[in-house]
């Protein structure tokens, strides 16, 4: 190469290519955050089981889990089988992605896009509805005829368990699938709406119509179509208690202390975002004998994992003591059985 054309190409970069800007943006995407890697392996792990429970064990089944994923179900079924429950859930996760993006910022990012994408495209390839790998088609495996003819029970059931440790890997590792998760925390921002509620009433209404639609286009074969219906609420019901204990262990809530120099920011975190209360004390560093704010509360296991990363963004130098909590007796805790 000659020089007059290397100076060419060194100009273009320099001028082309800012690379402070670059890396500002690979950070604000998160590539630069501790243990992402390992996060985005286990996001594909998780997509990856996630979607052998619903395209192996569910979607012949005619039990729908719910959610984005239960109303795309429902469409491939509406089709007559044609559309690919796949391809239908990714389109359906794309607007609302957006929504998420622009209603809660970039905690919609990049993770959630590849959690839902990836999901969509193992759903697809295991079924054999991906261009080229036809012959993937798990779904027809003889254990799994035999179960849907002979154990239809424990075929809802292992679809469940492997849909909720799916999704509970996700969840741990700070992936979303977007679908109503997006939903959810948009109607608790904007209306105050508890998620688990916005869980219940969309989950209830995609399940059935679902259930309509089997019933309407005659596909629930030797079972009648409010029996899939039932089946489809207990496997809502497995699936959630699975994702519980991925994310939460048995432990079902934390206390948090937090020592910090910015109190009233972490306070609104916990008030605000988290919907949840708190104790303020007052104590002493024994170096630097200085008055400080200790910050105290208990949450659920699952939501300190958001609560540890908020505080450190608000303040890196946070001191935080994270305790398991046998059980809570009050407002916003179930009693523990």
């Amino acid at each position: 190469m000659n020089p007059d054309t290397l100076d060419c190409f060194n100009k273009f970069f320099q001028k082309g290519l800012d690379m402070s800007k670059i890396k500002k943006v690979l950070k604000d995407l998160g590539f630069y955050d501790k243990g992402i890697y390992r996060d985005y392996i286990f996001i594909i792990i998780g997509s990856f089981i996630m979607a052998l429970g619903i395209s192996v064990f569910l979607v012949n089944a005619k039990v729908v889990p719910g959610g984005v994923t239960g109303l795309a179900m429902a469409i491939h079924y509406l089709s007559g089988n044609q559309l690919p429950v796949g391809l239908m859930l990714w389109i359906f996760n794309i607007p609302l992605f957006i929504w998420g993006v622009i209603e809660l910022g970039k905690q919609f990012g990049v993770r959630t896009f590849v959690g839902f994408t990836l999901s969509s495209f193992f759903i697809d390839l295991l079924r054999g509805r991906v261009p080229g790998l036809h012959h993937i088609r798990l779904h027809e495996n003889p254990m799994v005829l035999s179960m849907m003819e002979k154990d239809f029970l424990l075929l809802v059931v292992a679809g469940g368990v492997l849909l909720g440790v799916g999704l509970g890997i996700i969840f741990k590792f700070k992936g979303t699938t977007a679908g109503v998760d997006v939903i959810a925390a948009i109607a608790r921002k904007r209306w105050g709406i508890k998620p688990g509620q916005a869980f219940m009433i969309i989950d209830s209404m995609v399940i059935t119509l679902a259930g309509i639609i089997i019933h309407t286009k005659n596909l629930a074969g030797d079972r009648p179509a409010l029996t899939l219906v039932f089946y489809a609420f207990l496997l809502v019901f497995v699936s959630a208690r699975i994702v519980d204990v991925i994310i939460e262990g048995f432990d079902y809530a934390s206390s948090a202390m937090i020592i910090s120099s910015q109190p009233g920011k972490i306070s609104k975190v916990i008030t605000d975002d988290l919907d949840r209360g708190g104790t303020a004390l007052t104590g002493r560093g024994l170096y630097t004998n200085q008055q400080r704010e200790v910050l105290y509360t208990v949450l659920s296991t699952k939501e300190i994992r958001g609560l540890v990363d908020q505080v450190k963004a608000i303040d890196p130098q946070a001191f935080i003591i994270v305790n398991n909590v046998h059980e809570v007796l009050g407002e916003g805790f179930r009693l523990r059985v």
